[in-house]
């Protein structure tokens, strides 16, 4: 029997067995009667999220790779001691090489009042340069066990507006209602007892009612060096294998290692229609150089590959046939793959999908294509500064 091609690559992501395989391979959590909202922009995404933070009733929980001393972490920072004070147990894990530069200050204002912070992977030394490589990458935070909010979006102002120049970059993020936040936050609870070394701090099980309408199946990823092989990685690929039509990704870092690339000439190889959105600034030009050597077996092969300009491109997304999104923290580099704490979430939805979609047809109104003769054209300079990358790739 045989689909219109829209309903069979619909049927097969909703097929048994090609959920079964996803799960097995990232050991993904799935869950049904999620409610999820897009925010396109961080100026519309931290405002609904400190709505949320100002009506908690019983609880927050909080990791952030990095927190500002900025206006945006001063308002994120009064919101969550006015939560403590209503009687809100508020629990926040941050990066401490992501927030290095973040005054201590800040966070014993936030102890003081109430909110209970943990530092992930504080010095000492106690296992060398291990200690610097191990990070915690996640953004997310969650309301009470039934909301959350998550994406690529750390606490900082260059996060907070309309990505409409280098200083107010371009990020998205969602919020989440239904029982996806509840396994946000029993991961929060994992990492909270692994660092702290207590049992996690005892908090109610949600009790929605969650939403009905417009529902949602939602998976959520998690990914770090504790694991044997990396789930965010072979989430990514299970998707591109999985594409029947179109793939669409936008990353701010791209250096993919070979695997990652092998999918993607495989996907394309098979007929699908792969466009790759890039920075054309980056905060992190040696991710850049290091990442160019993978683009032209990319154009060769028919990939489109854009770079969004007017400001820096930090948002994370790989829309699959326009009906299976995955958005989160990761990255599409070596990093995120083995070496950082990472969380995905995965939103089979049309509605959604259809949503994020437009999202990015509006980014590519703002890019440029990228040519294979413009990277063969690049100077001994630069093809120098390449070569120079390949043996830190793996760490970037």
């Amino acid at each position: 029997m045989s689909f219109p091609r829209k309903k069979r690559s619909h049927v097969f992501f909703r097929s048994h067995r090609f959920l079964a395989r996803f799960r097995r391979t990232t050991q993904a959590t799935l869950s049904h009667g999620n409610r999820v909202e897009l925010f396109r922009h961080g100026g519309d995404f931290f405002p609904a999220m400190l709505r949320e933070l100002s009506s908690a009733r019983s609880h927050i929980c909080l990791e952030f790779y990095i927190i500002r001393n900025d206006r945006c972490g001063a308002r994120f920072a009064d919101a969550l001691l006015s939560a403590a004070k209503r009687g809100v147990s508020v629990f926040l894990v941050y990066d401490y090489i992501g927030c290095i530069d973040t005054p201590g200050s800040y966070f014993r204002r936030l102890q003081e009042g109430g909110v209970q912070c943990l530092p992930f992977n504080r010095p000492p030394f106690k296992r060398g340069l291990l200690w610097f490589d191990r990070r915690n990458h996640r953004k997310f935070a969650v309301i009470d066990g039934t909301r959350a909010f998550l994406g690529g979006m750390n606490i900082g102002d260059e996060y907070s507006g309309f990505g409409d120049s280098v200083t107010r970059w371009q990020d998205m993020g969602i919020r989440l209602e239904g029982p996806a936040a509840a396994e946000l936050q029993r991961l929060f609870l994992e990492t909270w007892r692994d660092e702290d070394g207590k049992p996690p701090p005892a908090l109610p099980r949600p009790s929605p009612p969650f939403a009905q309408e417009e529902r949602a199946d939602v998976m959520v990823v998690s990914g770090g060096p504790h694991h044997s092989r990396s789930f965010i990685r072979s989430s990514f690929r299970l998707a591109l294998a999985g594409a029947c039509e179109s793939a669409k990704i936008i990353t701010p870092y791209f250096v993919p290692g070979p695997l990652l690339v092998r999918s993607l000439l495989r996907a394309a190889k098979r007929g699908v229609h792969v466009q790759l959105l890039l920075p054309a600034v980056s905060d992190v030009p040696l991710a850049q150089i290091a990442g160019k050597a993978y683009l032209a077996p990319l154009l060769k092969r028919g990939i489109e590959i854009f770079k969004r300009e007017g400001t820096v491109l930090h948002a994370k997304l790989m829309i699959i046939d326009n009906c299976w999104t995955t958005l989160g923290s990761a990255n599409l580099d070596m990093r995120s793959f083995h070496r950082n704490y990472e969380i995905n979430v995965v939103i089979d939805s049309h509605e959604f999908g259809r949503t994020a979609a437009e999202m990015f047809s509006e980014e590519l109104e703002k890019s440029r294509r990228v040519t294979l003769q413009e990277l063969e054209a690049g100077s001994w300079f630069e093809k120098l500064l390449e070569r120079l990358c390949d043996p830190i790739r793996r760490f970037l």
